[in-house]
């Protein structure tokens, strides 16, 4: 047996020390087998409400908890999971992390295998009309600062809570609707004071503490490593530089309460706010500084369009998932366009799967049926009107031409002795 002197297992304590640093990114890569995070694996969730994560002094002069939700899969084993934090909508006068906006997303993607957290943020703009861009511009600070003490929350909890919910707190993601994106925006690109607009009072109660706030958990960073805006903007891209975390951008032409580019904001379409940069300028200000970013357009949809609109909803879900997948994944490629996802895979373990895509459609349709015997599909319109019938053989996969169908909603229903699937399609 050979016994080395203490001067010869250096080499050895660098080896266990470089390990234990790698550990993490080992753990993530074994993550990344190319179905967690882009599809449904887990059924079952749970959901931890009302969780304190910070205080500060609302619009009103009284002290406010901050509260958030989190959900977490039911059946994961792994220790270090990517989190997202949902940001709700309401023109930061209403609103709140349990509304439609938001929930059916952080449901849909904690069974992807992420944690979920949906924030509350403070809400208020006193009514003036003669001061409103001032009013508004400090109503989006509050948001943004409290955005900010949840990251903080959930790294301080990794330090001295022992990680509760098991999160990586190097894959920390923001998505935020409407008057979230503005927060999830400002979050990830108002970096320094200097940045904050000259209207912005900063000496009002529950202002002050600069770009970071004071609106609990100092001491831990508040970065995170990408950013989801649907239907938001930021008051300047000037606050955008190389070197910034990558941003994805939903956005319809007609919007009329958010601009889609550079234009001016309006309270109920009327009032004049102050001018802000929309989707399409914060992603052209991406491109011109390299930061990695992808944009869907949502042609001639008002404002927030994932919200009670089926279709909407799924190339939502599924162009966020290809995003964010990327970036807890870096070995899979990003993919900006539309994806046909798995969906909860109880409910698919028991009966044939229905995919049609993309969706919206303009030109074609791609209908497939894993798992099914011959069945009979049948394309119907929102108002009950049969547009197409067939009979099919096992598991078929059918490409239609839908360029001469009228724009519209429709059904499309495979039925099999096992039972029947539909799904609904926007067709441009």
């Amino acid at each position: 047996m050979r016994i080395f002197p203490a001067e010869n297992q250096k080499p050895m304590r660098t080896t266990l020390i470089l390990l234990a640093i790698l550990a993490p990114a080992i753990q993530a890569v074994a993550q990344c087998d190319g179905t967690r995070y882009f599809n449904q694996v887990f059924p079952e969730f749970t959901e931890v409400e009302n969780l304190v994560y910070g205080e500060n002094v609302n619009v009103d002069g009284d002290n406010e908890e901050l509260l958030l939700d989190v959900y977490t899969p039911i059946g994961d084993t792994e220790a270090e999971r990517p989190l997202i934090i949902m940001v709700h909508g309401g023109s930061f006068i209403g609103g709140s992390k349990d509304q439609e906006d938001v929930v059916p997303l952080a449901e849909d993607f904690v069974k992807m295998g992420y944690v979920v957290a949906s924030m509350n943020y403070r809400l208020g703009i006193p009514i003036d009309p003669f001061n409103l861009e001032q009013l508004a511009q400090n109503a989006v600070v509050r948001g943004y600062h409290d955005a900010k003490a949840a990251v903080r929350w959930f790294r301080k909890d990794v330090a001295e809570n022992g990680n509760t919910y098991g999160i990586d707190q190097d894959r920390i993601y923001m998505a935020g609707v409407s008057a979230g994106g503005f927060v999830a925006l400002h979050n990830a690109y108002l970096d320094e004071e200097s940045e904050i607009p000259a209207e912005v009072d900063l000496d009002l109660p529950g202002m002050g503490g600069g770009v970071e706030g004071e609106s609990g958990n100092p001491g831990y960073s508040s970065e995170v490593a990408g950013i989801v805006n649907i239907a938001g903007a930021i008051k300047d891209t000037t606050y955008m530089e190389a070197g910034d975390v990558p941003v994805l951008n939903f956005h319809g032409t007609g919007d009329t309460v958010v601009p889609f580019d550079s234009d001016m904001l309006q309270f109920f379409g009327a009032v004049n706010v102050t001018e802000v940069d929309g989707s399409a300028a914060i992603t052209a200000k991406a491109d011109e500084v390299g930061i990695l970013n992808c944009f869907e357009i949502y042609e001639m949809q008002g404002h927030v369009p994932h919200v009670g609109n089926e279709a909407y909803y799924d190339t939502t879900r599924s162009i966020m998932a290809n995003f964010i997948g990327h970036l807890a994944c870096p070995q899979y490629d990003l993919d900006c366009s539309y994806r046909e996802i798995e969906l909860d895979v109880a409910e698919q373990s028991s009966l044939f799967n229905l995919r049609v895509f993309p969706n919206p459609a303009t030109t074609e349709v791609i209908v497939e049926t894993p798992g099914a015997e011959k069945g009979e599909l049948r394309v119907t319109s929102i108002d009950g009107r049969t547009v197409m019938q067939m009979q099919t053989q096992q598991s078929p996969v059918l490409r239609i031409a839908v360029n001469q169908w009228p724009a519209g909603t429709y059904i499309f229903s495979f039925q099999t002795d096992r039972g029947v699937r539909s799904r609904r399609v926007l067709i441009q």
